[in-house]
Parts: C-alpha cells; structure tokens; sequence
C-alpha cells in the first residue's frame, strides 16, 4: 500500500485490509510516520513520537476490531505508562504516568497502534493549539489558520493525512472545535459514557468527556464502542444503548423535529459564513424529510458563559498545584495561564459553587427544549477558522498584564472583585469565537460538529448538533444520514493531496 491508497481508506477500512492480508500493521505503521515526518515542520501536529512503543506492540499479537491501524492519543489525561504526559506544559516534564488510562488501554485492546501524542495548547486551557513547549500547531487547510483546540494536534494529524482517526476530549468544545475547523466529524459524547479513570475522576466537574475525530461517521461510531463502559470507581454507570452504535449508526433516524439558531447566545457577531453554514444544513434537513424551525432553549446565554468560565478559571490552581507538587516552578507556566491561576485563586469556595448549582438550571431548560425537538442545530463556531494570533491580546496588554501578575499587584485586586470588567471582557473576547459548544459540556448532553461546509476561501466550518442525554445513537444516525447525503470524506485539505495523485478528491469509502 502507498500513500494515495492509505488516504483513500478509513480506520474502519485498514483494519479489514489488515485482517484479509491485504496490507500489514507494519506497513501502515511505515506510512504513518513517513507521512508525518513530511509535514510535520508545517503542520507540527505530533510532539511526542512513541514509535518504540509502537514497534513492541507489533511485536505481539494483534486483535480487536481495529489491529494494526496506526493512532494518536492527546498528552492530557490520556495517560501512556512510563511515557511523560506534558499536558502541553513545561511545568509538568516530570510526569510520569505508572499506568495507561483507561481509554488508552481500551484503544490497546481494539488494536490501534498508538505510536505518538497529539499536540494542544497548555493544560488543554484553549480553543487554538499554540503552547510554548511543544509549539504553534497549523490548519492543513491552510497553513496561516488554526486548526482549533484544544484537540488541534489530533485534527491537523486527521486532515493531514497522517491517520484517519486521532483521540480528543472535550471539556468546552475541545472535540468539536478542531473538527469544524478542519474538515473532520466529532462527537462529543454524553457525560459518564466514557471513563475518564484511573488517574481522573470527572474532569471539570464533569464536563470534559473522552472521544476521537475522524473522516467517516462509522469510525466514530466504532471508536465509541470500544470507549463506551463503565470502570470500577466511576461515579456512575449510564444505561448502554440496545445494540453497537457501529449498527445503529447505519439505521435510519426517522422523521426528526430540530429547532435551528444562528444567534450567539452571548450576543456577539456571528460571521456570515457561519450563518450559510446552518442555513445550508436546514436546507438539507428538509430535503431530508426532517421539521426543522427556528427555536433555541430559553437559557440565559450570558449567565452560562459565566458558570462556565468560573469553572475554567477554578481549575487552573488545582492543576497548576499539582504541577508544582511535581515540582514545577512558576515560570515554566505561560502568562495566559499565570493569569487565569490569579483570576481563578480570586473567586472564592461559595461563589463557584453558585456557579455549578446553575448547571442543573441549565440541564432542565435545555431537557424542555428537547421535549419539543430530538436536536438542537447551530453554528459549531461563529466564525471561520481563524488566523494565527487573531485571538490573542495585544502585546502592549499582555506586558501590562505579566507586571500586574508578577508584582503581586493583579491577586489583590482579583481578591477585591475590582477585576470583574475585567475578567467580563476577557471572558467575552475568549468565547466571541466559541459561544456555542459550552452547552453540552455543562448539560452533559452529546453534540457533535458535522463538516458540511466550506467557506468561499476554502475553510472548513461544521454545524453542531446537540441531543438528548444519552442519545448518541441517534445523533450518529443523523451523522451517517448526512454523510451519505452530502459526503465529506472525499474532501481533502491541500496539505493531504500532496504526494497523493489527487487534485481533489479521494476515493468513497469501500
């Protein structure tokens, strides 16, 4: 097997090459690392290789319903025994997991050759993936643009062509993000369906789930097969569906009613490309034979981007403790980050637990929404992928910022409350991109990020829906609906044509 042929073919796919002896473990494993070693100064998507751990694994016997596909995990939570986990940090060198997680020990046992770690922004804290340990990572799309975050490593390896599927979490839209700004499918899934242990109990409160981007929904759909399952000393165990989801993707979802919103729940500008996104899928929808109309839940947009930053900002001390316990020092943390351990240290026990109180006013308005529609359609971003830096703050206040943190100066005003302008405008400018994905994340419902449009200059962007706790089943029907109705995966990013005797196209799946 070449190179054209390698990106003509899911996950899905290569394992029944590799089970049929079409193609060896060894081969695909060849091609893996050839094809990232010839974009990685470009698109910077692997910043750790496990090629001799890969190697030991091809040494042994191969099984599971994916032996020998070559795969990504990201350098946070999915912990790989005796490999350090950066958490896309300097502070955290001297991690050094005694165990797999959970989910890497399920990606084992189904077969996938993990042979490297996908890059993120430092403790996963971003929707852009630019840490300065391990680098600015680049959209295969285009090389000027992001391709999300915090799961950006694994979609530019995706639409990169070094793999057909790459491991991601989702926290606050960590999966979905970098799928729609790549081109790619992600599924979110519903909370306590997959395990985040041993290592981690629920992760920010349970809002962050484990899950894979991908080229094809039936990847997707096996992938959460193999994750789906409780493990001994989970919080709890959520009802398992009546069948494989790799089945009940491929039946048909029925006539579904779905409520449409192109606003930003926080009240900020919504690009029109993002807009032509949901007004395009509405148009398929219907096509479809689906009710679609526009309705959103009656959820104060503000008030949740509110509970939900208190909540990001609360977890940056626990995590930065714990990187100094392993004795990191302070400057080996980002500014950003320093920031947001201030911002964090700030907001005192009562008032965060106000804030995740909030969540369950959230999950009741979003459940009486869904007693009305099966899903929810918006924009997965409100604008297209953006260019490097175009979120950033300006220098001249970062410099402001880093003298008000260093001096002291910047905690007591924090303790004071006379920063809540302040953190309002942060909070506003850091979302302005991302108003949509925090929903799930707080309502613990799946979502997915499903790639049926393109820009005019020739970006991805995905619409997200969002669905009934528990009703992953459905969305992926709805996912292979659409696949089959407007098909993705023959779209290739320019950086994956190169070497493949494409000008634009792939073959369909086999």
């Amino acid at each position: 097997m070449d190179y054209p042929e390698y990106l003509q073919h899911d996950a899905t796919a290569l394992a029944a090459r590799v089970a049929c002896g079409d193609t060896t473990p060894e081969e695909l494993l060849g091609l893996a690392l050839a094809r990232n070693a010839a974009v990685h100064g470009r698109v910077n998507a692997v910043c750790r290789l496990l090629e001799a751990q890969a190697r030991e694994q091809l040494a042994g016997p191969l099984g599971g319903p994916l032996a020998g596909v070559p795969f990504l995990i990201k350098d946070i939570v999915q912990d790989y025994a005796g490999v350090p986990t950066s958490f896309g940090s300097r502070a955290m060198h001297a991690y050094v997991p005694r165990e797999h997680a959970a989910v890497v020990r399920r990606y084992l046992e189904a077969g996938l050759v993990i042979f490297g770690k996908s890059n993120l922004p430092e403790f996963a804290l971003k929707a852009v993936t630019d840490s300065a340990l391990h680098g600015r990572a680049s959209n295969p799309w285009n090389l000027g643009h992001t391709p999300g975050g915090s799961s950006g490593g694994a979609a530019a390896a995706v639409a990169a062509g070094i793999v057909p599927m790459a491991a991601g979490n989702d926290g606050g839209g960590s999966i979905r993000i970098p799928a729609a700004c790549c081109g790619l499918f992600g599924l979110r899934p519903s909370r306590g369906r997959v395990s985040s242990g041993p290592a981690m109990g629920e992760i920010w409160f349970g809002a962050s789930t484990e899950g894979v981007l991908s080229r094809s929904v039936r990847d997707s759909a096996l992938a959460l097969d193999i994750l789906a399952g409780h493990e001994p000393g989970d919080p709890f165990d959520i009802a398992t569906p009546c069948a494989p989801y790799r089945e009940l993707a491929r039946r048909d979802p029925g006539r579904l009613r779905i409520g449409f919103s192109t606003a930003s729940p926080i009240g900020t500008d919504v690009h029109p490309e993002a807009v032509a996104a949901v007004r395009g899928t509405v148009a398929l929808l219907h096509a479809l034979g689906h009710d679609v109309e526009e309705a959103a839940p009656e959820i104060d947009g503000a008030a949740l981007a509110a509970s939900f930053l208190h909540v990001y900002f609360g977890q940056v001390p626990a995590m930065v403790a714990r990187a100094r316990a392993l004795g990191a020092r302070a400057g080996e943390v980002e500014l950003m980050t320093r920031l947001l351990l201030t911002l964090g240290a700030g907001v005192p026990a009562g008032q965060l637990t106000t804030q995740l109180y909030k969540w369950n006013d959230f999950s009741r308005a979003l459940a009486r929404f869904h007693a009305r529609y099966d899903m929810q359609l918006t924009p997965t971003l409100a604008h297209p992928p953006i260019r490097h830096g175009q979120g950033d703050p300006p220098r001249g206040e970062q410099f402001v910022l880093d003298l008000l943190q260093r001096s002291g100066v910047l905690g007591i005003l924090a303790r004071l409350g006379l920063l809540d302008s302040t953190v309002d405008r942060i909070a506003r400018d850091s979302l302005r991109y991302v108003p949509f994905t925090q929903l799930a994340n707080l309502t613990g419902t799946p979502a997915m990020s499903v790639p049926l449009h393109w820009t005019a200059a020739g970006l991805p962007l995905g619409v997200q829906f969002v669905g009934r706790f528990g009703s992953e089943d459905r969305l992926l029907q709805l996912a292979h609906q659409l696949e089959e109705a407007a098909p993705w995966f023959d779209r290739l990013a320019p950086l994956a044509r190169e070497g493949a005797g494409v000008k634009g196209e792939a073959a369909a799946l086999p």
